[in-house]
């Protein structure tokens, strides 16, 4: 375990590094920003009224964050890992986050979540979506709130939320 502790701190360094040396943090914080969530519903319920399968898409995104909401809550406040912006002593962030732990990224299921829907719905544009979701979790890594291995965890948390919902609709 300390071996992979070590892995996720290393890249999270290495990228936060990048991110500073490219001068890319106001950059991270406009993508970041694209996960918050309100985005998701201004384009659902648009879709409701501008596209044939708007219906589906609004359907499928709802009950993803159905299920991925209370497991995110669950698990955020059952393994209670702490934001590196707040463990690592010494470490400048440039917002203030939401909470105090990390694990898994919230956004960046969200963003996977959104990316399935879209891939299910219009798979000519899932490989833009999930390319935005991945840079999504990235920006969270840049921002100095979240360590690689809690971008995997939202990952995969998002993704398997879509595959049970695939499987209940």
């Amino acid at each position: 375990m300390n071996l992979i502790t070590k892995a996720d701190q290393y890249l999270f360094y290495a990228i936060v590094d990048f991110t500073r040396k490219q001068d890319l943090s106001t950059a991270a914080l406009k993508v970041s920003a694209t996960g918050d969530g309100h985005f998701y519903v201004y384009l659902s319920v648009a879709l409701l009224f501008l596209n044939h399968q708007g219906q589906h898409f609004f359907n499928l995104l709802l009950l993803g964050f159905v299920i991925e909401l209370p497991l995110y809550l669950l698990l955020k406040n059952a393994i209670r890992r702490q934001r590196p912006c707040f463990a690592l002593v010494g470490f400048n962030r440039h917002f203030e986050p939401s909470d105090k732990f990390s694990l898994p990224s919230g956004h960046t299921a969200g963003a996977f979540i959104f990316a399935c829907v879209v891939h299910s719905c219009f798979p000519v544009l899932a490989p833009v979506t999930y390319l935005w979701a991945f840079t999504v979790g990235l920006s969270r890594i840049a921002l100095g709130v979240h360590y690689p291995l809690d971008i995997s965890a939202g990952m995969g948390l998002g993704i398997g939320s879509m595959v049970l919902v695939e499987r209940i609709i």
